[in-house]
């Protein structure tokens, strides 16, 4: 299983999988695709027109990695399901807080 993200010198990128029109905004843990890639699964309540959905989970991945919101931009895959993001800070710090959000709640 590789990680949901690649570590940079300025940060990380993370890999994310996008549901938008959720019940909630809330972050679902780490999956694996069939691929053998990782990615954080994301759900929002915003709808995915003039691109809402993107600014919601920018927003969201920002407060999990305890980062500003203008720390994290989508960097690929804008319309797509499958978005990375890049978020920017101290790498190691981004990459275990990732890890705790990649692990099942008691």
């Amino acid at each position: 299983m590789s990680a949901p993200f690649r570590t940079r010198t300025d940060g990380i990128d993370l890999f994310v999988r996008l549901t938008p029109k959720s019940a909630m905004d809330r972050l679902e843990g780490i999956e694996t695709s069939a691929d053998g890639r990782s990615h954080l699964k994301a759900r929002v309540r915003a709808v995915p027109e003039n691109g809402a959905a993107n600014r919601a989970l920018e927003r969201l991945v920002a407060k999990a990695l305890g980062v500003p919101a203008s720390a994290v931009s989508i960097v690929a895959g804008g319309t797509a399901r499958l978005k990375t993001l890049r978020a920017l800070g101290d790498p190691a710090a981004l990459a275990k807080r990732i890890d705790t959000l990649g692990t099942p709640a008691p």
